[in-house]
């Protein structure tokens, strides 16, 4: 019987390929023994639902703020899962434990922001202090912010430009007050009535000019001043939604959405007026003009432009300038706006926690005094457990500002690989009922009581409005004087009571901070002495 010559021919080949199956199967189970060495390698569950190529996104794409929809999905899936935006994995905590091995043991780790298309084109490709990554360069931002407007010593020195805009506001109010006959013309807009007053002080610090509207008016300002209140929204608007462009990389140059053309023209629109601010303040500085004996009467700009005269890491000192002003406006205005907003939503829609609020005021200012300044706060504690319990029901940012890991880590006993993003739902955590009782109910009572020792330094892991770790929010001294002293003094003030006694309709729009999607028309009333609105005591 002769032998097959195709074997013989082939067993070298079939020897070669052995030996290559062979090397191939050790690697991997080298590669699985060493890993299982290094720690945990199973990854977070993933949310079911997801579409090719774009993932989950199609799930963020209706009128529900993303942060409940995560929250419906921690339901099911538990306080730490997976979902994938495209092509980007993100992990979503919602948990206080799992927040706290993100911002303690992982906090260097996450400390990075994603190069998404909205921190780079609205971000002037990553130079603004909240959208840039973890670097040397966030670094020196965050201490020029700090030093010049955000630490609690700045706070002190500030103070009276707060306290002055707060009472022209209640002079202003209470003029128009005078002027409409009827109880239709005395309705008063507060979204854009706490706003305006927000704009008034941030540029005051910033810039060292007034908004340039009349608080509580109807007419809004000139042209440019609508116009600039409009591209801070849209700012918030754009950076907190989803992008196609964003997820899917590959498709940048389609912009299928159109988001990445709203975004140039966004920042285009910001980048006019700061141009001019400072064009302005080197114009004066040139010539000596409006210059101040004082050094502590410099706004933030003069003090930047003093301090900033050299490139730093690719950024030129005008970019640097530029960028960090309009985080200090942006970030100073809009989620001060919301907070108050909310804070006096919820209390119309609770009158007996106003009133409580009223009595406070009424014992400790007592009606022959017309403003509530800085020195009172301390004295007004159910009015700050108010603001606290406003920012645990509605957090200024719900998901908090988007981090992404620099460095492989573990969180949960999951292994997270460098690269994924993290979404942190404040907000999903700030109600669990395992924390807190009732909680869904406004009850500032119970940070006078069962959570009286919890703060927003975020160390407490269960309530973190502000952030936690390194990048937690660092304005926090300034942001909680400011609107202590604007609610305080309306409620002051005014009696406040909605139009046809009508409930507040507590929906919130869809975008990075947390924003009532509806207008607040209230009536306001003044309930002091005429005499007192004009500081006369």
């Amino acid at each position: 019987m002769s032998s097959n010559p195709s074997i013989i021919e082939n067993l070298p080949f079939q020897s070669t390929t052995f030996t290559i199956l062979a090397l191939l199967l050790f690697l991997y189970t080298l590669s699985v023994i060493t890993r299982n060495r290094k720690g945990p390698s199973k990854s977070p569950l993933e949310a079911g639902g997801a579409w090719p190529l774009i993932g989950h996104l199609h799930l963020f794409g209706g009128s529900q703020p993303p942060h409940v929809t995560l929250g419906e999905m921690a339901k099911k899936y538990g306080p730490i899962f997976a979902i994938r935006l495209g092509v980007h994995k993100t992990l979503v905590v919602s948990s206080k434990e799992m927040a706290k091995e993100c911002f303690t043991i992982n906090d260097k780790a996450f400390a990075s922001r994603p190069t998404g298309i909205a921190f780079e084109v609205l971000g002037y490709n990553f130079s603004m202090i909240g959208f840039c990554r973890y670097s040397a360069y966030w670094r020196y931002v965050r201490k020029l912010a700090t030093l010049g407007i955000l630490s609690t010593n700045q706070t002190e020195i500030l103070k009276h430009i707060m306290e002055s805009e707060v009472k022209i506001a209640m002079k202003a109010s209470y003029d128009l007050w005078l002027l409409k006959k009827t109880c239709s013309e005395k309705v008063t807009e507060m979204k854009k009535w706490i706003g305006d007053i927000t704009l008034n002080i941030m540029f005051r610090i910033v810039v060292g000019k007034r908004f340039g509207v009349v608080v509580g008016s109807d007419c809004g300002g000139n042209e440019e001043n609508v116009r600039l209140w409009k591209a801070v929204r849209e700012l918030f608007e754009l950076s907190g939604s989803f992008s196609i462009s964003d997820a899917m990389p590959y498709l940048r140059w389609l912009d299928l959405d159109g988001k990445e053309k709203a975004m140039k023209r966004t920042r285009d629109e910001l980048d006019y007026f700061v141009r001019i601010w400072l064009d302005e303040h080197k114009w004066k500085r040139l010539y000596g003009v409006g210059k101040q004996k004082d050094h502590h009467h410099d706004d933030f700009m003069d003090t930047l432009l003093s301090t900033v005269d050299e490139e730093f890491d690719g950024r030129d000192p005008d970019t640097i300038i530029k960028t960090t002003c309009l985080a200090m406006i942006i970030g100073g205005t809009d989620t001060t706006t919301g907070t108050v907003t909310w804070a006096l939503s919820l209390l119309l829609n609770n009158r007996n926690v106003l009133n409580k609020v009223r009595d406070e005021l009424d014992s400790q200012i007592g009606r022959k005094k017309m403003a509530v300044e800085e020195s009172d706060l301390n004295s007004l504690v159910y009015l700050q457990a108010v603001i606290k319990e406003t920012m645990r029901l509605y957090p200024a940012v719900p998901l908090g500002a988007p981090h992404e890991s620099m460095e492989d880590c573990n969180i949960g006993g999951y292994h997270i690989p460098a690269g994924t993003r993290l979404l942190t739902n404040i907000s999903k955590i700030h109600r669990d009922p395992t924390i807190y009782d009732d909680p869904l109910e406004f009850r500032p009572e119970r940070f006078l009581k069962e959570h009286k020792d919890i703060d927003f330094k975020g160390h407490n892991f269960e309530f973190i409005p502000f952030g936690a770790g390194r990048r937690m929010c660092p304005g926090i001294p300034f942001g909680l004087q400011m609107m202590q002293l604007m609610l305080a003094n309306l409620l002051h003030g005014f009696d406040i009571v909605t139009v046809d006694g009508k409930p507040v309709d507590m929906v919130e729009e869809v975008g990075l901070t947390s924003v009532k999607a509806s207008p607040l028309h209230v009536i306001l009333t003044p309930r002091l002495f005429a005499p007192l609105y004009y500081g006369k005591n």
